[in-house]
């Protein structure tokens, strides 16, 4: 037998063109209701859950690929802004070290963010989507051998049903030999055409077991398979779900760290903007009390931060009770230097130390032992116990980034 192309021989052609037509016809027997069709509830129940989980896990799958594309997009629009404030800031600001770390930081932390959720995420996600193509081709196919099973079974009953009729319709022709040959001669072509009859439905039966081995074969394993499927998808869900939410509260819990590290070099710099003024203020003050009531009474330039008073003598205590003719000031605690607002709540860990709530208004003093003080600490009071009690058995020290200057 000539081949037609590879692997498909003229006699596997004629085959399934055979194939197609008899089925072809099958179905418009059915549809006719000439002939009956074999109904199983439970498995079309299991084919219709099948098509609604493919469409969900297809729709999550695409939302899903749209978040990964508006991750990568917050992480290029995070990029260039960083890298925006990178060149407009000077090399002799604040933090400058610390700010170009800090973008660096935020720039593999959305790489990683990213990478995670196509790891963890996206491709188990295409890895559940993978096994609904080759179920959904068997599930055609059973409808196939279906309608093969349903024929062969059709066919195979007609023959059983026209059986008589075959037999008269051999009968016919013996009664017209029977004038024309000899009783030997009648007997075999009776015997042949029950032969042939016999033969046929022997085709018949073999066909129809065949078709339906072939039916039941894919049938089982459907019926095993779809409802297994089904009730894959809950554990599927709550393995993508908290995969996405425990990388996004990681990256939102380190992101919030250097965001929280940008605000304060932020407010350090402000500081250093101030402080800056401040002492060129403090300068022109000098300068004008020399000239006007010499060198007593004046103020001092802190190297960051206001300027800071300087401490009233002895004789200056005992006299009206006062400290630069203010009276503001003769409310203030001894060493009083300048006032700070609390940004966030601090908890002491010590018993030298401050507790802080958001928004406190604190009174920072001069340390008693200034070689004993801590860089980046301050020593104060909080005001609201100050103005009612006028003690400093409270005061305590406190860290100078948790606040800003008033």
């Amino acid at each position: 037998m000539a081949e037609m192309s590879k692997g498909v021989t003229a006699g596997k052609l004629a085959s399934n063109v055979q194939k197609k037509i008899t089925r072809a016809q099958e179905k418009v027997l059915q549809k006719l209701g000439k002939a009956d069709e074999t109904k199983d509830v439970q498995f079309e129940e299991g084919v219709i859950n099948f098509n609604k989980q493919l469409v969900e896990g297809s729709k999550l799958q695409k939302d899903l690929k749209a978040y990964l594309a508006a991750v990568k997009a917050m992480h290029e629009s995070s990029k260039r802004l960083h890298e925006c404030l990178a060149d407009m800031y000077e090399p002799d600001w604040y933090g400058k070290d610390e700010m170009d770390s800090i973008a660096e930081d935020t720039d593999l932390l959305w790489t990683d963010f990213h990478q995670k959720l196509v790891d963890h995420a996206l491709i188990s996600m295409d890895t559940y989507l993978a096994q609904f193509p080759d179920i959904k081709a068997r599930i055609a196919k059973r409808d196939r051998k279906l309608v093969d099973f349903d024929s062969a079974r059709h066919h195979f009953a007609s023959l059983q049903k026209g059986k008589k009729k075959d037999e008269v319709k051999i009968a016919k022709p013996v009664s017209l030999l029977e004038k024309a040959a000899p009783g030997w001669a009648q007997g075999i072509l009776s015997a042949h055409h029950v032969a042939q009859t016999n033969l046929s439905r022997n085709q018949a039966e073999d066909e129809l077991g065949r078709a339906q081995k072939v039916f039941e074969d894919i049938n089982e394993d459907l019926q095993e398979e779809l409802p297994s499927l089904w009730n894959s998808r809950v554990g599927f869900y709550v393995n993508t779900f908290q995969s996405v939410a425990g990388l996004e509260e990681k990256f939102h819990r380190e992101m919030g760290k250097l965001s929280q590290n940008l605000n304060d070099v932020m407010i350090k710099l402000e500081d250093q903007n101030q402080s800056g003024k401040a002492g060129k203020l403090g300068l022109k003050t000098t300068a004008a009390g020399k000239r006007q009531e010499g060198t007593n009474n004046t103020l001092s330039p802190r190297a960051s931060g206001p300027p800071i008073p300087k401490s009233p003598s002895k004789q200056e205590k005992q006299a009206s009770g006062t400290t630069n003719g203010s009276s503001d000031e003769a409310e203030m605690p001894p060493g009083f230097l300048y006032k700070v607002k609390a940004m966030h709540d601090y908890g002491a860990t010590d018993g030298d130390e401050l507790d802080l709530k958001a928004g406190d208004v604190v009174l920072v003093m001069s340390h008693e032992n200034p070689e004993e003080q801590d860089d980046g600490w301050l020593m104060g009071v909080k005001e609201a116990h100050w103005l009612k009690k006028k003690d400093l058995k409270v005061k305590g020290v406190f860290p100078e980034n948790f606040t800003q200057h008033l």
